[in-house]
């Protein structure tokens, strides 16, 4: 494929999301009577794809410290039953609902052994995140998207927090040149978000009774290429992982007074 055909593909897949959470940002909260429950599962179907891994060229005492000298790039998580972990499940087009419950581990980012724990967060809109390193060697959280930050860590365990005010998707990375660390931000309009464990499985709590468009958002999970980057720290050019665009899928759901709704989405490569 063309490569400018093949970034601006990317670049209208990667607005899906955003365009989901603008869609919804008039939502208001309200008392939900007979609330219902949508629950499921995400799974793999076929054969699963090679992901590569990355070389870990730097900091190796500290980034790899078992002295596996690669990094999975955590971008498609497949648990032994066919789970797939890291899958965003939502609720595209409810407009009120409960008060936003997002759980904390979802709004806190830290940098540990030159990985991203948890690789996949949920912000409010308007929200802080927060975010810290684990890791005595430094690191600089880089941020695009939905919301735009270039934040140095030179401290172990010294705590940052920044508003992400609009609604999308946020890509993190590192500049510091640990080029293999990789996460997503999504910020969020409302708290009908969940993001699938390691056996896949998803929970919707307290969804006000109706009907709705249930969505399945994956990051994706193919290495497109490498490109040539920049290194703040050592001044060198460093490869930088380009990965191929998110992955969408939707069903309709019904969800009746007090009633528990089961959907489960089957992902596979084609």
């Amino acid at each position: 494929m063309n490569r400018n055909l093949e970034s601006a593909l990317c670049g209208v897949l990667s607005l899906l999301f955003t365009a989901f959470a603008a869609a919804q940002s008039s939502y208001q909260v309200i008392q939900v009577s007979n609330p219902g429950t949508i629950a499921g599962t995400v799974k793999w179907s076929g054969p699963q794809p090679h992901v590569p891994a990355m070389l870990i060229n730097k900091d190796q005492a500290i980034c790899d410290p078992d002295s596996h000298k690669v990094r999975d790039l955590e971008r498609l998580v497949i648990g032994a039953d066919g789970g797939v972990a890291n899958t965003v499940v939502f609720l595209s087009d409810i407009t009120e609902g409960k008060a936003m419950d997002l759980p904390e581990q979802r709004r806190s980012l830290d940098q540990k052994q030159c990985r991203y724990e948890p690789h996949i967060l949920l912000v409010p809109a308007g929200g802080p995140i927060s975010i810290k390193s684990s890791d005595a060697t430094l690191h600089t959280v880089h941020m695009d998207g939905a919301a735009t930050y270039n934040l140095p860590f030179p401290f172990i365990n010294q705590t940052v927090s920044r508003v992400m005010p609009t609604p999308g998707m946020v890509n993190v990375r590192c500049n510091g040149g640990h080029t293999w660390m990789n996460a997503e931000v999504l910020v969020v309009p409302h708290p009908y978000y969940a993001v699938t464990d390691a056996a896949g499985k998803f929970e919707l709590k307290d969804v006000p009774p109706g009907e709705y468009e249930l969505v399945a958002w994956h990051e994706g999970w193919s290495l497109l290429r490498q490109e040539a980057s920049f290194d703040v720290l050592t001044e060198h050019k460093v490869q930088r992982p380009v990965f191929s665009e998110p992955r969408i899928w939707k069903r309709r759901v019904k969800v009746d007074e007090g009633g528990n709704t089961v959907v489960n989405f089957v992902l596979s490569e084609k």
